[in-house]
């Protein structure tokens, strides 16, 4: 059984992303997507226009493989170092409006659920989907190194 732990990151989200804005009405852009950073340590918004799709499908892995996790974590792990000019860089948290609307779009979706004080889980249709779309990208990973088809 193929899981979220066996295929890359960024080719696992890529695809989730994808699913995500295909075939879950729950998930969509607020309308203030557009013109907002992810976070005070950067200085622009997101150059990709389907950037919130992208981060509902890395939320979701990280609730995936991290849970049950919160809000409060969540955001140190988007988190980043702000350039300050000439005074030290310091580490500052990514948007917590960002990660709670997305979460509560996961929870809609029925991929996320919220334990009572120990932050959100992923849901058994989530790790389902999850694991189907890992599966997905392992076959084709096999496909392009037929070497990676023994692990």
């Amino acid at each position: 059984m193929t899981t979220a732990y066996d295929v890359p990151a960024d080719k696992l989200i890529e695809r989730l992303a994808k699913y995500l804005e295909e075939n879950v009405d729950e998930i969509s852009p607020p309308p203030w997507a557009l013109y907002v950073k992810t976070g005070a340590h950067k200085e622009r918004p997101p150059d990709n226009p389907k950037w919130w799709y992208v981060r509902c499908a890395s939320l979701l892995r990280k609730v995936y493989i991290h849970g049950p996790i919160g809000v409060q974590k969540l955001r140190v792990e988007y988190g980043g170092r702000k350039n300050r000019g000439m005074a030290p860089e310091h580490s500052y948290p990514a948007s917590g409006a960002i990660i709670r609307k997305a979460l509560q779009q996961l929870e809609k979706a029925g991929l996320v659920a919220t334990v009572g004080g120990r932050g959100r889980v992923i849901t058994p249709k989530g790790r389902s989907l999850v694991d189907r779309i890992a599966h997905e990208v392992k076959r084709e990973l096999i496909k392009e190194i037929p070497a990676l088809k023994k692990y």
